[in-house]
Formats: C-alpha cells, sequence, structure tokens
C-alpha cells in the first residue's frame, strides 16, 4: 500500500508539469545573419591584430630598438669630445703646480652637468668618483692623484670642502649603506658594527667623525657608503636656466659647496 508522502509528491510534480506546459513561452530574439557575419569578422580580424602585436613585441625583445638622434645632437656631442680632448691636452702639456690645500682634506664632489659625448678618460673618472648620475655626490681625500682627478672633470661637477654640519647633514638624511650591491637605509647601528666594526667603528657618530676627519679607514668608510642622490626642486624640469642659474656654475667651490649641498639636500 502506497504512503500518504508518495502519493503526495506525486501529485505536485504533476501540477507542476501541466503548469509548465501551459505557461507562455519567451520568445527568442532572432539575430540578422549579416550582423552575425560581421561580427565574426570583427573577431578574426582583432584576433590577427593581437597575434601580431604579440611576434612584433617579440621582434623588438631580441634586438635593441632603433633610437633616432637629431643633428644637433650629434654636433654637440662632437663639439664637447673635441673641447674635452683640447682641455686635456693642454694640461699633458702645461701640467702645472697642484698645490695640496693647507688645512683642508676632504672634498665633495657633485655632478651637475651632463656628460653625453664626453671624452673616454672623462667617463672614466666619472666612474671613478662614483658619480654617474646627474645629481649624485660622494666624499673624496684630497691627495695629488684626486687633485688631478677633480682637474680633469672640472667642467662638469662642482666640488669643495664640506664642514662638519653637511657631513651630518648628509649622512642623517640620505645615508645608504652598500651591502652586497643593495641599498640600505642607515637607521640602524647594528648594520655599521656589523660591516665596520673591524674598523673600531660601531655608530653613525663615529662613521661622521671617520669621514670628516679624511682618517686611515676612509676608504673603506666611503666605499661601505652609497653614493648620495641629492634632490632637485620641482621647477628644476620647467625651468632649467633659472635652475641652473640658482645652483651655480661647476668647478671649484671651497666653502661655498655648504650652500650648495643645502640648497639640494
Amino acid at each position: 500500500m502506497l504512503s500518504f508522502e508518495y502519493v503526495l509528491g506525486c501529485s505536485l510534480r504533476c501540477l507542476t508539469c501541466i503548469h509548465c506546459l501551459f505557461r507562455p513561452q519567451k520568445k527568442i530574439t532572432l539575430v540578422p545573419e549579416n550582423l552575425l557575419k560581421k561580427r565574426k569578422a570583427y573577431q578574426a580580424i582583432k584576433a590577427t591584430q593581437a597575434k601580431q602585436a604579440l611576434l612584433d613585441k617579440r621582434k623588438h625583445q631580441k634586438g635593441k630598438q632603433i633610437k633616432f638622434k637629431r643633428l644637433e645632437t650629434f654636433l654637440r656631442d662632437s663639439h664637447r669630445k673635441h673641447r674635452d680632448d683640447v682641455r686635456l691636452r693642454r694640461m699633458e702639456q702645461k701640467p702645472g703646480v697642484l698645490l695640496m690645500p693647507e688645512g683642508h682634506k676632504l672634498a665633495f664632489v657633485v655632478r651637475i652637468a651632463e656628460i653625453k659625448g664626453v671624452s673616454l678618460q672623462v667617463r672614466h673618472v666619472i666612474q671613478r668618483l662614483r658619480v654617474r648620475k646627474i645629481y649624485s655626490g660622494t666624499f673624496v681625500k684630497l691627495s695629488p692623484a684626486s687633485l688631478r682627478m677633480l682637474r680633469i672633470v672640472e667642467p662638469y661637477v662642482a666640488w669643495g670642502y664640506p664642514n662638519l654640519k653637511s657631513i651630518r647633514e648628509l649622512i642623517l638624511k640620505r645615508g645608504h649603506a652598500k651591502v652586497k650591491n643593495k641599498k640600505l637605509a642607515l637607521t640602524d647601528n647594528v648594520l655599521i658594527e656589523e660591516h665596520l666594526g673591524k674598523y673600531g667603528i660601531i655608530c653613525l657618530e663615529d662613521l661622521i667623525h671617520e669621514i670628516y676627519s679624511a682618517g686611515k679607514h676612509f676608504h673603506e668608510i666611503n666605499k661601505f657608503l652609497w653614493p648620495f642622490h641629492l634632490s632637485v626642486a620641482r621647477h628644476a624640469a620647467r625651468n632649467k636656466i633659472g635652475f641652473h642659474k640658482e645652483i651655480g656654475d661647476t668647478g671649484f667651490r671651497g666653502n661655498g659647496i655648504n650652500q650648495l649641498i643645502r640648497h639640494l639636500n
């Protein structure tokens, strides 16, 4: 004998089927055949264009992209290289006397000019001074060899004698360490003690004092420091001539380098 629940379930299913049969069906919107053909052709064109763009991207990635230069660029670079060659040849013929400045052992060098098209000797000295980027600066221990290097790159850098206040501001605000070719901020004395502890330098104040006094471990500490990347005013991109007037000309500044450091720091 059938149960009541079974009979009730069968009755409900039958009523649902009858309702579906008598319910009005939704009308399917028909799309014209020409419109379907247009859509299919458009999708094929887009797929072809995407495939061609991918092939072009791979082709450009394999080799260097062609860079076009204006004639004025070639003339400027040629003139700059010729000027450097003449200047360096005159320095070799008449080297002059390099006198060590009295009471100064340290200099700060900032690159404030472009070096596109310069001679290879100037570019090599720029790399040795570690001022590869414009508005970057480093400390240099003064010696006859370093003074000769500064004379070679004088039309492209500004240099002078920094005081203790400028050194402290530079290291505290923009000081970074170079550890395994990685740039790390000098925010902890543990990092300094770990890498410079063997030279007796365990904190930031010891590092500043060693730089200012140009001690016997100056080269190791200077190599440990990442070159200082100085800031540039926002209006420099819009008014290059006015900005260059503000920072001044290249060459020797003496104690005036402290004013330039405060301007760019």
